[in-house]
Order: structure tokens, then sequence, then C-alpha cells
């Protein structure tokens, strides 16, 4: 463990908000900003996988519907009711349900359509080299060497 992290437990619903609601270049962001998300991995420095704590707020959304090629995710939900929008059609997800989604698997987003906020654990691992797919949307994003992700349209072009 290094000298910066010396973080062993939290009340996760205490840990603070990103600071920045979204990465997604507009007109996207906007459609997640109603939103929160608590990076809990990376306040205990782990480097493979992330952690969020997130909720989402009725009549808002996870994120733009994706998939990644290299990266698996899950959700586990904590509280609420969302909807988990795939390629293959929407399935209600309810407290205490669990959903995964394997590299290169079928895209997904989970949609608050209900009149309560919804929270959820998400969790992902960070292989280097991710490209993520929007099959909807003109956007792609793929992983800058630095970390994060470089977003741009389909063509390559830069937002």
């Amino acid at each position: 463990m290094s000298d910066q992290t010396k973080v062993f437990a939290v009340v996760a619903a205490d840990a603070p908000k990103r600071n920045k609601p979204s990465n997604y270049p507009e007109p996207f962001a906007s459609r997640v900003a109603d939103r929160t998300k608590r990076a809990l991995g990376d306040m205990f420095g782990l480097t493979n996988f992330g952690v969020n704590l997130t909720t989402i707020n009725p009549g808002s959304q996870s994120t733009i519907m994706h998939k990644h090629d290299k990266q698996d995710e899950f959700v586990y939900i904590l509280e609420g009711d969302a909807v988990l929008v795939t390629e293959d059609g929407e399935y209600e997800l309810r407290t205490g349900m669990c959903a995964g989604f394997p590299a290169g698997g079928h895209a997904h987003q989970l949609i608050n359509r209900s009149d309560k906020p919804m929270t959820y654990l998400e969790i992902g691992d960070r292989t280097p080299g991710d490209s993520v797919e929007y099959p909807n949307d003109d956007l792609r994003a793929d992983a800058a060497p630095e970390g994060g992700y470089v977003f741009v349209h389909k063509d390559g072009s830069p937002y």
C-alpha cells in the first residue's frame, strides 16, 4: 500500500462525490447529468478494477448505451428500480438484483423510469487498451495512454 493510500474503510454514502459529473462531450454529458458517482475503488488506491457507488435520479440514465471491447462490467442494485436497456431488449432490475457485461458482449445502460432515486454499485476492470462502442450514437471512446478515454466521432474525428 502506498503512503498516499491510508483509507481502510468508509461509509460508502459519505465518500466524496466525483468532481466531474461526466467525461462525455456534449450533447452526451447532459444525458447523464442527473447522476452522482462516488469513486470508492480510487479511495483505496485500487488499480486493477474500479468500484463506483452511483445514484441515478428519476428520468436520468447511468451512461450512454455502450459496450467495452476489453473490459468487463458488473452492477448490483442496492436501492430502487432501474430498467436495463440492451441491444436485445429491456429488463426490470429491482433492489438486490445484479447484471454482468463481459467484454465484447451486448451494449447496455440503466435508466431510472421510477419516481425515486436508485443506487447501485458498478464494478469494472481496468484492462489497458480498451475501446468503447456506442451503437446508437456518433461516439467512440479509446483508452488514453495517461488514463481515461478520448472521445471521438465514429469516423475518428475529434469532438
